[in-house]
């Protein structure tokens, strides 16, 4: 079984439900300089209620000492708010987003308990089962994925500790500051990308390779400039990501399977694309901007399926001579 599943069983119907690593990286918070885990969190994973979760934790209480499982303070969901204990810069702004949205006691009688990986570890085992087994080496592979990315993107989180600061010396609420985020976000989301070079993608990493493929359209400010023979409708909806007022122009072989209703529809909600039919390219590149060349080793529409790479070219004679072909 792949680890990026886990069975789950309903009505007596067993069921594979997809949590991969990055899925589940999303979900991990540092509180008291640990990685941890929500309760809701963790049972939702399980697929058991949160209630439930904690009163085996309470039935087991000698298994579960503090550095394994611990309730936070009213302080703690505060300062949770303005964690950065993430794996990528999207997911920064989906935690700030959840978090900000919840209140004190929130659809809850009690202050929420978090989970350390050694937590996650013994619950497996109180919960016995297959089940929570397998969905524990999951979320144990997510914390271990965590461990290197914090160790290799310290300097990212520093940047934004500094904002964190910033705001709490000024003693005012995180709530009116929502905006300020966004913008840092956006400018450490261009950071990343400015600073890669080349990504190599093994055979199964199609969520991966279609994120940094999104990632890359929405650093254009302008213009997106495609280059793929074998394109289909699967890039609509990566181009649907894309800001608002920049054009795109797609250079795609005669044999296309973008259909002209698909086209129009696109142009009517997320203007303006145009297609270019010729034969001249070989290999698939995105240009943004008139400024950023990427070659991708495999059509957009088949990433993932296959090993393949995505490098950034610096050479600017190549982005011009691109330019004149277009």
């Amino acid at each position: 079984m792949d680890k990026n599943n886990h069975i789950v069983t309903i009505d007596n119907q067993v069921n594979i439900i997809n949590y991969s690593i990055e899925d589940i990286k999303n979900l991990i918070y540092t509180i008291r300089g640990k990685q941890v885990m929500l309760d809701s969190d963790v049972a939702n994973l399980y697929h058991y209620e949160t209630k439930k979760i904690n009163q085996a934790v309470k039935r087991n209480m000698g298994r579960f000492p503090e550095r394994y499982c611990f309730q936070l303070t009213e302080e703690e969901i505060k300062d949770l708010k303005l964690q950065i204990a993430t794996s990528s810069l999207e997911c920064l702004r989906s935690q700030f987003v959840t978090l900000n949205n919840m209140g004190r006691g929130q659809h809850r009688k009690y202050l929420p308990y978090v989970f350390t990986e050694q937590g996650i570890a013994m619950l497996s085992g109180v919960l016995r089962n297959d089940i929570a087994i397998q969905v524990s080496i999951n979320i144990m592979d997510a914390f271990v994925e965590m461990r290197r990315f914090l160790a290799s993107n310290g300097h990212v989180f520093e940047r934004l500790t500094n904002v964190e600061y910033q705001l709490i010396e000024q003693g005012k609420e995180l709530t009116k500051h929502e905006k300020q985020f966004e913008k840092v976000f956006d400018e450490l989301q261009k950071s990343k990308i400015e600073e890669f070079n080349q990504k190599l993608f093994f055979e199964g990493q199609i969520y991966d390779a279609y994120s940094l493929i999104i990632d890359i359209i929405k650093t254009a400010e302008n213009k997106i400039l495609i280059i793929d023979n074998y394109i289909d409708d699967s890039i609509l909806k990566m181009l649907s990501k894309k800001n608002k007022n920049v054009d795109v122009i797609i250079v795609t072989s005669q044999n296309s399977n973008l259909i002209k209703l698909d086209i129009h529809k696109f142009n009517k909600q997320y203007p303006t694309l145009k297609i270019i039919k010729t034969n001249k390219f070989h290999d698939r590149f995105i240009l943004i901007d008139n400024r950023k060349l990427y070659h991708i080793g495999a059509s957009l529409k088949d990433l993932g399926k296959k090993c393949f790479a995505i490098s950034k070219i610096k050479d600017e004679d190549y982005v011009e001579k691109i330019n004149q072909f277009c």
